[in-house]
């Protein structure tokens, strides 16, 4: 039977280093600063960005949310991000995906600053995850890399299989995986005998959105299975984008759903949060 990875856990113990961090700058006159603005109803933001605000308090970040309405137009929500990134308070801007159609994603992304860009999908910063330098990682493949090193699983040689490939979690994911030795296979919607080729893998990173997708049939014995999805099935409880009571017994390690990933991307948000002002100031 797998070894759970304990996101929740781990992410208390950085949480509250972070927050020993924050006293100390606090006291030298730096209050690191995080805004976030979200834009119409989506139940899943309105449940994240009220996850992100308890952490920041927690860890004693000054935190705002802006709330804008879904009728918003995007040269408003542009002037919006123009202002945060002018000022001061705010070392950290994130805008809560997804956007409503009207609104180009990419547009609004290439507007916030890239020192302030603790999300870490601007462009710029993606640049530099990919070329092997980066500043700001996305905080989900970045919070599974520390879940990684905390309970000692080296990914040098071994297989790795991403199944998705978006630029928030698969393709990052990815990358830093290859950064750290890994030999790295990403699957998506149209890749064949996908079941096959996650049987193969060492290490099996589920992000496709998709409740229960991968069963017993994609996982090798002793694999390590991460597990990104955060879906409600049709009897509307949480659950992963893995089956977990037919993967735990074959995994070595595996995450669960709650209290897996989810923790750690806020955590490595606030991380990314304090360390921007720290940079800036």
């Amino acid at each position: 039977m797998a070894e759970i990875i304990n996101g929740r856990q781990l992410a208390d113990k950085m949480q509250a280093e972070l927050s020993t961090e924050v006293a100390q700058l606090k006291a030298a006159g730096l209050q690191p600063g995080l805004v976030v603005l979200l834009v119409g109803e989506d139940q899943a933001s309105q449940t994240y960005v009220k996850n992100k605000e308890l952490a920041a308090k927690k860890i004693g970040i000054f935190s705002e949310i802006r709330r804008f309405p879904e009728s918003i137009t995007e040269v408003e929500l542009l002037q919006a991000i123009e202002m945060c990134n002018q000022d001061a308070r705010f070392h950290g801007i994130l805008v809560q995906l997804p956007l409503p159609k009207h609104i180009d994603e990419e547009k609004v992304l290439l507007a916030i600053d890239p020192l302030k860009d603790v999300d870490g999908f601007h462009p710029l910063n993606l640049g530099r995850l990919f070329v092997g330098k980066p500043t700001m990682i996305p905080c989900t493949p970045y919070g599974i890399m520390k879940m990684l090193a905390a309970y000692q699983i080296n990914v040098a040689g071994k297989h790795a299989l991403v199944i998705g490939r978006s630029n928030i979690v698969g393709k990052p994911m990815a990358h830093l995986l290859l950064m750290d030795n890994a030999t790295v296979t990403v699957a998506h919607s149209k890749t064949q005998n996908l079941a096959a080729l996650a049987k193969e893998a060492d290490i099996l990173v589920a992000a496709i959105g998709q409740a229960e997708f991968v069963t017993k049939e994609f996982v090798k014995p002793g694999a390590v299975v991460i597990d990104v999805g955060m879906n409600r099935n049709a009897s509307g409880k949480l659950v992963g984008d893995v089956k977990f009571d037919e993967a735990a017994p074959l995994a070595s390690y595996i995450t669960p759903v709650p209290k897996g990933v989810g923790p750690m991307t806020i955590t490595m948000l606030m991380e990314q949060t304090v360390a921007a002002a720290k940079k800036q100031k």
